[in-house]
């Protein structure tokens, strides 16, 4: 209880800005409401749009938002955000997941009523979900668990205050730390999520669990079955599978489901050469992976029928249609299509759809695999350790304890001080 009264007392000292309430009495069908039905007999293929927005990485935030210092890395959050809420209107079907509160609320802070009012309804009917939710996709090696706890805390409640239930996120979604620890599985847990999907683990620990088909298991971080929390680690990174990114800088050829038309390519892009036609480039050939590489083999690395697919990378989404018309055109084609017999049900999707789906099919026993220790040290290759930043870099934690420290000052002199602004609370 000690952890939990702290995420409900701490960081009182700033002010969020809410939706009016009339907003949020329309009809909700957000949260598990909103997943997709599950089939048997096929494998269940999760597609789940995302963009991983770093909250500072080679630029800062500001620079990042606004798409400034284009020479340094061009992507400009910004757009993201409009772009997606524009294609999301199109189709009740299509879903898109939100992580980083950090660059939602400097957008949200700047929209009309209107676009409030819309996002809003995205995020009522289930088309936009909040995974995560804290601040930022924190650091699990330098991070303090106090630091932790403070910037979930913060991401968490603007959710709240601003959706209500249906901004609480179900899952975590931790997929670009550098190695992950038992502690932020704990926290996770503790703060009642259902499940945990990560991105980095050591390369050979991924070898061993993709051939035991234990790439999703039960992780217990600290000594108590409380504790426990269903984890899943992604078959490959977040990156959306080879020559399926459909942002402008992957230059991707399209998916083309006109048969009218003689540049019709939706056999050769999605499954191997079926004798039709040569297999040309080695691009080409990687892009008929799609099924028989990517979606048939990764399906045996999990002891359930469903696959997560991640249809993102860094920073993507700013022109959204690209990313949704062709991912409609490839869930059409796919439930309409057999592959070598194989039946695929491939819809839009969230981390906590995929968990739900999971959790129903194994009937609650995800996995015989209970995992207790950390995930570091991280390698991502042979002699390639990630363990610099927190080993010969002792400044980097010292910077974090110290800035920690003057939040939780800057925290207990704004409990104390009277308040000229009411709207600070």
């Amino acid at each position: 209880m000690g952890l939990l009264k702290v995420l409900v007392s701490s960081l009182l000292f700033f002010s969020v800005q809410s939706v009016p309430v009339s907003l949020l009495d329309k009809e909700i069908n957000c949260g598990y409401q909103a997943c997709a039905p599950i089939k048997d007999e096929h494998i269940n293929v999760h597609l789940v749009a995302h963009s991983h927005d770093d909250v500072g990485w080679v630029k800062t935030v500001d620079q990042y938002y606004y798409g400034v210092q284009v020479g340094t890395y061009v992507g400009a959050v910004q757009y993201i955000y409009q772009s997606v809420l524009d294609s999301l209107k199109r189709s009740k079907d299509r879903r898109f997941i939100v992580v980083e509160t950090a660059y939602f609320w400097k957008w949200w802070k700047l929209q009309s009523d209107q676009t409030r009012a819309e996002f809003t309804q995205l995020v009522m009917d289930g088309q936009i979900e909040f995974t995560g939710g804290g601040w930022s996709m924190n650091d699990e090696a330098v991070t303090h668990y106090q630091s932790t706890i403070d910037q979930m805390t913060w991401g968490l409640r603007i959710l709240n205050e601003t959706f209500g239930d249906c901004g609480h996120p179900k899952a975590g979604w931790q997929i670009d730390p550098f190695g992950h620890s038992s502690e932020m599985a704990s926290i996770f847990s503790q703060m009642g999520y259902d499940g945990l999907v990560l991105g980095r683990i050591d390369f050979q620990d991924k070898i061993s669990r993709k051939a035991n088909s234990s790439l999703d298991f039960v992780w217990r971080g600290s000594a108590s079955e409380e504790a426990d929390i269903y984890t899943s680690v992604l078959y490959d990174l977040y990156d959306a599978p080879s020559q399926f990114c459909f942002e402008m800088s992957c230059n991707t050829q399209p998916l083309i489901d006109d048969l009218d038309s003689a540049e019709y390519n939706m056999d050769s892009r999605v499954r191997l050469d079926d004798g039709k036609e040569e297999v040309g480039s080695y691009e080409l050939f990687q892009a008929r992976l799609f099924v028989d590489s990517f979606v048939n083999v990764a399906a045996k690395s999990y002891s359930t029928s469903n696959v997560l697919v991640p249809m993102g990378q860094d920073f993507a989404y700013q022109n959204a249609e690209m990313w949704f018309m062709n991912m409609d055109k490839l869930i059409k084609y796919l439930n309409e299509n057999e592959v070598d017999g194989q039946k695929f049900n491939v819809m839009y999707s969230t981390p906590a759809c995929y968990i739900y789906a999971v959790h129903n099919e194994s009937k609650g026993v995800i996995s015989n695999d209970l995992k207790t220790d950390d995930f570091f040290p991280y390698a991502s290759a042979e002699y390639a350790y990630w363990t610099g930043f927190y080993t010969s870099r002792p400044q980097l934690k010292r910077f974090e304890r110290t800035g920690n420290n003057y939040l939780q000052v800057r925290g207990k002199c704004a409990e104390v001080t009277p308040r000229a602004d009411p709207d600070y609370d």
